[in-house]
C-alpha cells in the first residue's frame, strides 16, 4: 500500500515569492544555496516549489533584513525566533510585527483534492495540507502531530460512522470550523450537522462559496486579533496623495492647457470614498460577501491606477505642486482655526 502524505497547498514559483517578499529571483537563489532557505517541495516532475510555509519565512527573514539585521545571523533561526526579533525592532517608534500566518486548512478525500486541483484558486486565502484519501481510509497517524484552524472534508455519504470519524478528525485537529461536502444525505444528517455547527454543500461545490467559507476563516483569524472590516482584510495598495495633495492638484493645468489634475484628483477623491464605504458595508451571506469584496478590490485598483495617471501628470512639475500644497495647507489651517 503506497504511503498516505500530505500535499502542501499553494505552491509558489520563485517568480511569485520574488514579488511577494521583494527580493530578487537572483538573491532568492543565493540565499538558497548558501543558507539553505529555499522551497521545500518537489513536483512529481523534480520541479522545486516554495510551500505557503516557506513564503511566510522567507517573508520574515527580508523584514529583517531590510531593517538593519545580517542574513547569515538569522538564516538558520526558527520562525518563532524572528518573529521575536522583529518585535523587537523598532520602527518609526513603534515596534515590529510579524506578518499573520495564513489560517491552516486540512483538506480530506480523493474526490475534492481531484475537484481543488482544478480551481486553486479557492486556496489563496489559506495554507492547505491535502489528504488525497478517502475518509475512511485516512491513517490517523499521518495527521497525530498537525493541527489545523479548519477541517474540509469529502463524505460522499452521509452516516454514522462517517460523521463519528470526521467528529474524531476535527477534535485531533483542534479545528474552530468543518466544512462538509457530500453526495447522499438526507435531511435528518443535515440537522444533525447543523446541530454542530458544521457547514455543508453538495459535491461539486459551487467555487465561490467554498472560497468564501475558506476566506472566512482568515477573516475570523484576523478578526480576533482586532481586525474588523473588510478593508482590514483584502489587501490593497497604499494611498498616494492625501487630502491637502489632492487639493493642490486639483487648482494645476496640464501642460496641455487642461483641466486634466483637477478631474483625475476628483476621481481620486470619489475612489477613495467609495472605498471607504464598500469596505464597511455589512453582509449576510456568502453572496454577498463574494459581491463586496469585488467591489471593494476593483474600487481599490482603480484607485491605484488613478494615483499612477497623476504621478505622471505631476511627474515634471514637482517645485509648481509643492508650492500649491504649501498654499493649500497654509488655507485649510486657517478654515480649521477660523472654525
Amino acid at each position: 500500500m503506497e504511503a498516505q502524505v500530505l500535499e502542501p497547498r499553494p505552491l509558489y514559483g520563485i517568480g511569485t515569492v520574488a514579488r511577494l517578499t521583494g527580493l530578487k529571483p537572483d538573491t532568492l537563489r543565493v540565499w538558497e544555496r548558501r543558507y539553505g532557505l529555499g522551497a521545500s517541495h518537489k513536483s512529481a516532475t523534480g520541479r522545486r516549489q516554495y510551500t505557503q510555509a516557506d513564503l511566510e519565512h522567507l517573508q520574515l527573514v527580508s523584514t529583517l533584513v531590510k531593517n538593519g539585521s545580517r542574513i547569515g545571523e538569522i538564516a538558520a533561526s526558527e520562525r518563532k525566533t524572528l518573529e521575536m526579533l522583529l518585535r523587537g525592532q523598532p520602527r518609526n517608534g513603534q515596534k515590529s510585527t510579524a506578518p499573520a500566518g495564513k489560517p491552516r486548512v486540512m483538506v480530506v478525500g480523493d474526490r475534492l483534492c481531484d475537484w481543488l486541483d482544478d480551481h486553486q484558486g479557492c486556496l489563496t486565502s489559506v495554507d492547505a495540507q491535502l489528504a488525497r484519501v478517502p475518509l475512511s481510509e485516512l491513517d490517523q497517524s499521518l495527521i497525530e502531530d498537525e493541527s489545523a484552524d479548519m477541517l474540509l472534508v469529502d463524505c460522499p455519504t452521509l452516516n454514522t460512522s462517517q460523521v463519528a470519524r470526521l467528529t474524531e478528525i476535527a477534535t485531533g485537529l483542534s479545528a474552530q470550523r468543518v466544512v462538509v461536502v457530500y453526495q447522499f444525505g438526507n435531511e435528518r444528517w443535515m440537522e444533525e450537522l447543523e446541530s454542530r455547527d458544521i457547514v455543508t454543500t453538495a459535491f461539486p461545490p459551487d467555487p465561490a462559496f467554498l472560497a468564501f467559507e475558506l476566506s472566512r476563516g482568515a477573516a475570523d483569524k484576523t478578526v480576533s486579533m482586532g481586525e474588523t472590516n473588510l478593508g482590514e482584510l483584502i489587501e490593497s495598495k497604499p494611498r498616494q496623495f492625501n487630502e491637502n495633495e489632492l487639493s493642490a492638484a486639483r487648482n494645476l493645468k496640464s501642460a496641455l492647457d487642461c483641466e486634466c489634475p483637477k478631474h483625475i484628483a476628483d476621481l481620486i477623491r470619489a475612489l477613495n470614498h467609495f472605498e471607504d464605504y464598500s469596505s464597511s458595508c455589512s453582509v449576510e451571506n456568502w453572496h454577498d460577501a463574494a459581491v463586496h469584496a469585488c467591489i471593494y478590490t476593483y474600487t481599490a485598483q482603480a484607485r491605484h491606477l488613478m494615483e499612477k495617471a497623476m504621478q505622471a501628470v505631476l511627474e515634471e512639475r514637482g517645485q509648481e505642486f509643492a508650492e500649491a500644497l504649501a498654499k493649500t495647507m497654509v488655507r485649510n489651517g486657517a478654515s480649521k482655526n477660523a472654525a
